[in-house]
């Protein structure tokens, strides 16, 4: 499914929402300039369900020692390496195919492990969460952006018209694939988001939770260190 929307896949998420998800992204730096101030120029970050790289490329702007990202789609990374050579990022970000559940590095081996708006496709979300911990450095932090369950009115019925109604059609449209932007929501429906998702976090050993609720509750970003 995504090798088939990877032409469309950017244009279709920042016109869905609103340009927003920018936004997202860059909290996301901003919390890793806040903990590892000092530290930037030697980071070594992995980037899960990388897709096309947005975020690799947002976070690539704290001139990281170098970002590895992981994706299981071939034509999303295809478009990825063709927007960081165009904006001259090629030695700083690399692309590699593989799982969430076999993560092709060593233990150890980063001091970020972060994903965005793909935890929620893992085929199995805590071996995806584990494998994620097992190459993170001791002390190493993590940090999961995804979608998630505004509660209050009138966000949360403005949002469930939005997810159901306006994403499905103006994705199937655009796209020309039937089920990508409905499979968007149902995910998103049945992801377990907020406290849940901590307490999954908090079981496989992290320390120092936080959720980060954005827009409103639209998104959340989960920080969690080893």
């Amino acid at each position: 499914m995504f090798d088939e929307i990877s032409p469309r896949y950017d244009f279709l998420n920042h016109f869905l929402s609103f340009g927003i998800d920018h936004i997202w992204r860059r909290r996301v730096v901003s919390e890793i300039r806040k903990r590892f101030r000092e530290q930037l120029s030697s980071l070594q970050i992995l980037d899960m369900a990388t897709g096309t790289g947005d975020l690799a490329i947002a976070v690539a702007r704290l001139h990281p020692a170098h970002i590895d990202g992981v994706d299981i789609s071939k034509s999303m990374m295809e478009v990825g390496k063709r927007k960081i050579l165009s904006k001259g990022l090629g030695n700083v970000i690399s692309f590699h195919e593989g799982e969430a559940e076999k993560i092709p590095f060593e233990e150890n081996s980063f001091d970020i492990v972060m994903v965005a708006f793909g935890v929620r496709n893992f085929e199995e979300l805590k071996s995806g969460l584990q494998e994620m911990k097992r190459v993170m450095t001791p002390g190493g932090l993590m940090l999961i952006l995804e979608f998630s369950h505004p509660a209050g009115f009138p966000m949360k019925q403005l949002y469930s018209f939005y997810s159901k109604g306006i994403i499905p059609l103006f994705g199937r449209l655009i796209s020309r694939h039937k089920q990508a932007y409905t499979y968007l929501p149902e995910t998103v429906a049945t992801f377990p988001s907020g406290d849940a998702f901590l307490s999954i976090l908090g079981k496989l050993g992290l320390r120092k939770l936080r959720q980060i609720r954005l827009s409103g509750g639209i998104a959340t970003l989960y920080c969690a260190e080893k």
